[in-house]
C-alpha cells in the first residue's frame, strides 16, 4: 500500500480562521479530526512534527477490551465498532483484524487474579473467557512452557500503528479537515475569558475551540496556559521482526514476554510489563497525585536518572507566545529503547517459541507514554477556560481506544449527548479533591 506523506513544509501559512484547532497529530488527534470533519465542523489540526511519529506509530498495536478499566469499557466497546467501520469511512485499510488476544498463565492458580475483573465485566457481555491447558497451548503454537491456561478474548485484535494515524489523517483531510505538519502551537489567547485565537509558529488562527491532544507534551503546554494537567511518562519498547514461519496467531502475553503477529507475517515482540521511568521535575510536581499509581505499579517501574532527566530539567518551563518553544526544539521524540529489557525479551521469546530461534529484528522501537494518576485518559472541557478541551493521558491504552475517544471529544465540543458517560474522564477530577482510583496498567 502506498502512503502519501505530506512534507512538514507543505503549508507555509496556516488558515486565518476556523472553528476548531486540534493540537497534536497522533492517533487521538487525527481520530478527533475525522469525527469533526464527518460533522462538517471546520477543523485545523496542527502537528509540530509529522503525523503519528511518536507513540502512535511505535506501539504494540493491540486493540483490546480485555484488561480495561471498567470506566473505559463503554468507550472501548464503541471503539471496536468504529475500527470495523474505519476502512469504509476513510477509504483505506489501517490493518485492523480481530485475531484474538490471550493472557497466558504458567499455573492454574495464576488465573485467580483475573476473576474479580471477569466479575466486574459481566454487565458488558464480553466474549472474554478462561481457557484450559489444551486450548492455551493451541493458542501459543509450539511453545515449550506448557501453559496451565489463560484468559482469552476472541473478538479483540490489532491494527497497524505505522499505517493507522497517517491513513486516518488523510481520510479527515478528504472530508474537509486541514492538516498542517511541521507547525508547533505555542499557545492560545482569550477574549472575554474564552478561547479566541491560537498562536502557531506559522501564524495565528482565530477559533472558538482548542483541543489539546498533545500526548506527552500536553502537561507542559497546559502549564504555560496556567492549567494543571498531571501527567508523567513511562518508556515503552518493542521489537519488530521479519516474517516468522509457524508462530502463534493474534496477540498474547505472559510472564516475561508479549507478541503480536502482524499482517505482513512478522511480529512485534517485547516484555509485557517493564517500563523505565526517568525522574524529572514533574515527578516531584505531581508526586502526591501519583501515590496510588506507585502502590500498584512499582514492580513494573524501573526508576532512573537518565538523559530525559536532564532534558526536562533544562527545558524552558514557560514562554511568551512570540518565543520559540520546546515543541519547536523537539519536533519528534524518539527515545532510545531500554535495550536490556529487549535483550531479555529476545532470550525469553526464543526459549518459549523455538520458531523464533532465527528471528531477524528489523527495528527496536521505543516511545514515551503519557500516564495519568489514575491510568485513564482526560477527555474533557477545561471548566476554567471556556473553549479549551483536553484529550490526553491515555496511559498506554490510546491506540485502540482512539476512534471512540475522538467521537466523545467531538460530541463534547458540539454539545451532542455523549455516547458514553463522560464523567470518569473529566479534567476536574484532578483539581476538585476527587479520590484518585488507579487501575493497574500491568493487568
Amino acid at each position: 500500500m502506498n502512503i502519501q506523506t505530506a512534507s512538514p513544509h507543505q503549508f507555509h501559512v496556516v488558515p486565518v480562521e476556523t472553528e476548531v484547532v486540534i493540537i497534536g497529530g497522533g492517533i487521538v488527534g487525527v481520530c478527533t479530526a475525522l469525527q469533526l470533519a464527518q460533522r462538517g465542523i471546520p477543523t485545523v489540526l496542527c502537528e509540530k512534527g509529522t503525523i503519528g511519529e511518536e507513540q502512535s506509530s511505535r506501539n504494540w498495536g493491540w486493540v483490546r477490551k480485555m484488561g480495561r478499566d471498567i470506566r473505559e469499557m463503554p468507550l472501548m466497546i464503541q471503539a471496536m465498532k468504529l475500527w470495523d467501520d474505519i476502512p469504509n469511512v476513510i477509504g483505506a485499510d489501517p490493518g485492523f483484524r480481530r485475531r484474538g488476544i490471550t493472557y497466558f498463565c504458567d499455573q492454574e492458580k495464576d488465573m485467580a487474579k483475573y476473576e474479580p475483573w471477569m466479575k466486574a465485566m459481566e454487565p458488558f457481555g464480553l466474549d472474554t473467557h478462561f481457557v484450559g491447558r489444551e486450548r492455551a497451548n493451541q493458542l501459543a503454537t509450539g511453545n515449550t512452557r506448557n501453559f496451565a491456561g489463560g484468559l482469552h478474548t476472541p473478538s479483540d485484535g490489532y491494527a497497524e500503528p505505522h499505517l493507522a494515524s497517517r491513513l486516518i489523517a488523510d481520510g479527515a483531510r478528504r472530508l474537509g479537515a486541514t492538516i498542517v505538519e511541521g507547525c508547533a502551537v505555542r499557545g492560545f489567547e482569550t477574549a472575554g475569558g474564552r478561547v479566541s485565537e491560537v498562536v502557531t509558529e506559522k501564524g495565528r488562527i482565530r477559533c472558538n475551540t482548542v483541543i489539546l491532544a498533545g500526548g506527552i507534551w500536553s502537561s507542559l503546554f497546559a502549564r504555560n496556559q496556567n492549567v494543571k494537567v498531571p501527567q508523567l511518562k513511562m518508556l515503552s519498547q518493542v521489537m519488530r521482526t521479519r516474517p516468522v514461519a509457524g508462530g502463534p496467531e493474534g496477540c498474547g502475553s505472559g510472564n516475561g514476554f508479549g507478541f503480536r503477529k502482524r499482517n505482513d507475517g512478522g511480529y512485534n515482540v517485547g516484555m509485557r510489563s517493564a517500563h523505565p521511568v526517568d525522574i524529572v521535575p514533574d515527578s516531584f510536581r505531581y508526586l502526591k497525585d501519583y501515590i496510588p499509581a506507585m502502590k500498584n505499579e512499582w514492580r513494573a517501574m524501573k526508576f532512573r536518572i537518565g538523559r530525559r532527566t536532564w532534558q526536562e530539567t533544562m527545558m524552558l518551563g514557560g514562554w511568551k507566545l512570540d518565543q520559540r518553544t520546546p515543541f519547536e526544539t523537539y519536533r519528534i521524540m524518539r527515545p532510545e529503547p531500554g535495550h536490556s529489557i529487549l535483550d531479555q525479551a529476545t532470550i525469553n521469546v526464543k526459549k518459549l517459541f523455538p520458531q523464533f530461534q532465527d528471528m531477524v529484528v528489523n527495528e527496536r522501537m521505543s516511545a514515551w507514554i503519557d500516564v495519568t494518576p489514575d491510568a485513564i485518559p482526560t477527555i474533557s472541557p477545561v471548566e476554567a477556560v471556556p473553549g479549551f478541551f483536553v484529550s490526553t493521558g491515555y496511559s498506554g491504552h490510546g491506540f485502540g481506544i482512539a476512534p471512540a475517544a475522538g467521537q466523545l471529544m467531538a460530541e463534547l465540543v458540539t454539545g451532542e449527548t455523549p455516547h458514553v458517560d463522560a464523567k470518569p474522564f473529566r479534567h476536574s477530577r484532578f483539581i476538585d479533591g476527587s479520590e484518585i482510583v488507579h487501575w493497574p496498567i500491568g493487568f
